[in-house]
């Protein structure tokens, strides 16, 4: 009799079963899907070099080019200023290298001033080095009384380094520029320019301002004399090392 009792009633239990299994398995995979760990949030977007002001435009390069006054050209300084400002962060900027070109086989004349954007420029310490173009080259007599900030306590390499100065061993405070102290380009036929940016010859030659204000005649951050040739060893020896001025233009 509980045999026929436990063969009749298999069926049921097995249905029973089947139901309950159906019934559980949302409830179980609501468990597994609140069980799982949460997707990890996007990171947010940089929006300023790391250890640098979110409004950094404007550096000295930490390492010259190496070849003396041939710096590949205009493109050539340019792309120099880029590698390192993207190196510390700041790629996302556009950055140009403050150099003028003299006018030579049917090309232009071209203008530091124009190069370089509008300002304000910021260095990478958060200090406004200049306001915009009238303020940096002195533009009125008012400006020029006032000076913008450049000094040696404001302008650091792309690393937020201090240049060396004069007085410092080795003294690099030449920088090159090929430009007048308005910014603009010479019009003479005297090389100002290391023939435009492509020479490292002995007998070439490029003018030079002290980014410390200091030696050489007058104060002039941008152009205070020229370079006894374009040779490496030259710039030199004129208390230099091939370093740029690098304005961040957006």
């Amino acid at each position: 009799m509980t045999r026929s009792l436990h063969r009749a009633c298999a069926p049921t239990l097995a249905l029973l079963s089947a139901s309950l299994v159906l019934a559980l398995a949302p409830l179980a995979a609501q468990a597994q899907t609140a069980a799982a760990p949460a997707a990890a949030p996007a990171a947010p977007a940089a929006s300023a070099p790391k250890g640098l002001p979110k409004e950094f435009g404007f550096f000295v390069t930490s390492e010259p080019i190496g070849k003396g006054g041939d710096l590949g050209g205009l493109a050539g300084a340019d792309a120099h200023c880029q590698k390192l400002a993207t190196a510390v962060g700041a790629g996302q900027k556009t950055w140009h290298a403050y150099l003028s070109t003299q006018a030579a086989e049917g090309k232009p004349a071209v203008n530091a001033r124009e190069r370089i954007g509008n300002g304000p420029w910021v260095n990478a310490r958060g200090a406004v080095v200049a306001r915009d173009l009238a303020h940096l080259h002195g533009d009125t007599l008012e400006l020029a009384q006032l000076g913008n900030n450049i000094s040696k306590a404001t302008v650091f390499n792309e690393k937020n380094e201090a240049i060396l100065g004069f007085g410092d061993k080795p003294n690099q405070h030449d920088i090159l520029t090929g430009t007048q102290p308005d910014g603009r380009a010479y019009t003479d036929a005297a090389d100002h320019t290391c023939r435009n940016w492509t020479s490292s010859a002995a007998d070439a030659s490029a003018q030079i301002g002290h980014h410390d204000r200091t030696g050489g005649g007058n104060p002039s951050w941008n152009s205070t004399h020229k370079t006894r040739g374009c040779t490496q060893e030259q710039l030199v020896s004129t208390g230099g090392a091939g370093l740029l001025y690098c304005f961040a233009v957006n």
